[in-house]
């Protein structure tokens, strides 16, 4: 096991595109910390750095204290699982599992003994005889986690592995990641796209966009108390509601739209300073609740998306559209007006210019 630590590092490419800008943050010990973001934000190419894959422009890279800038690849004691699983077809899982050990001079008896442990451990005691035409997609995704699992490395690097899985096998793999990593205490770095993946997995999570960290803390800090616009919607599914306009105060805290249609925020605590600038209210669609009263505003049922254990209302307020996360029951009416309250304690509020938190 080992910390990975990066400090101020940067990827330049030869045309002077900056791939990734000033990026610095440690993986503890032990710690599953996943690298999130869209398609583009440089996640990849931050991992492929810590692999020694691509070369680092400036800034410091550290695996267990040691600085590895010019350290090989084979020589960084780390194994990656990649989105392909690139299996032999010829050869069998257990061949598969321990052809790297043999190319590294391993002893049949030890080989031998590293595939029945990561064999054992990933449930794949009784394929071991099978070629990867014969196994199903999450068995091969399980057969790619073992051939790194027994490098027996200092920390795993995972780039979107479950990404070429259907929606219910990725849904078990995750737990199976997720125990794998509890039963190991190894130190994982995990690159995704997908919000859940980040969510459900990581202990902390580092928040990428066009090259530069957004934000880094635990998932559910982030969830609730993201930094800037940028975190506060794409963690969150549905993504968190949005609304541009001018802070009052009329008995009460309001936002004022642009068509001038006022969103009472009931009991919302709003520092003075706030009141008469333009700002970005960010309200969670399970924040926005049926209610009735003085705090209560109309919106128009636009769709209704019963998904089972909750429904979605995606209703026109004003010049804005929203989304509300209601419980199962007697769904309301397309073309319709729903009685809804914010919960005004939960609400987040942040700069409409440069999409900065605003400070509470």
């Amino acid at each position: 096991m080992a910390q990975i630590a990066l400090e101020d590092v940067r990827k330049v490419y030869d045309d002077g595109t900056v791939g990734i800008e000033g990026a610095s943050f440690e993986a503890a010990d032990g710690e599953l910390l996943v690298l999130v973001g869209p398609s583009g934000c440089g996640k990849s190419t931050l991992l492929r750095m810590i692999a020694g894959l691509e070369p680092i422009s400036t800034g410091t890279l550290r695996i267990g204290g040691r600085v590895v800038n010019d350290v090989a690849p084979g020589e960084r004691d780390i194994a990656m699982v990649f989105q392909s699983y690139a299996l032999y077809p010829h050869m069998t899982v257990a061949e598969n599992l321990g052809f790297a050990l043999k190319l590294r001079g391993l002893g049949r008896g030890e080989v031998a003994a590293r595939v029945r442990e990561a064999a054992t451990l990933l449930e794949l005691d009784e394929l071991l005889a099978r070629r990867p035409a014969q196994l199903s997609g999450g068995q091969r995704q399980r057969v790619a986690l073992g051939r790194a699992l027994v490098r027996q490395p200092q920390a795993f690097l995972l780039d979107e592995p479950l990404s070429n899985l259907d929606a219910r096998l990725r849904a078990s793999m995750r737990v199976e990641i997720a125990r794998l990593h509890r039963r190991l205490g190894t130190t994982m770095v995990y690159v995704t796209h997908d919000q859940v993946e980040a969510m459900t997995l990581g202990q902390r999570i580092v928040v990428l966009d066009r090259g530069r960290i957004q934000q880094i803390d635990t998932p559910m800090a982030l969830y609730e108390r993201p930094a800037n616009l940028f975190v506060a919607t794409f963690l969150g599914s549905p993504a968190m509601n949005v609304l541009r306009g001018r802070l009052r105060d009329d008995a009460g805290p309001l936002l004022e739209l642009a068509d001038g249609t006022h969103l009472p925020l009931g009991q919302a605590s709003c520092p003075e300073a706030w009141f008469g600038r333009e700002v970005c209210l960010g309200v969670r669609p399970e924040h926005l609740q049926p209610g009735d009263g003085r705090a209560a505003f109309q919106a128009k049922v636009d769709v209704v998306e019963p998904v089972g254990s909750e429904v979605y209302v995606n209703l026109r307020f004003g010049p804005e559209s929203l989304v509300a996360r209601l419980a199962p029951g007697t769904l309301p009416e397309p073309g319709g007006n729903l009685s809804l309250v914010v919960s005004s304690h939960r609400l987040h509020f942040f700069d409409a210019d440069d999409g900065v938190r605003l400070s509470d």
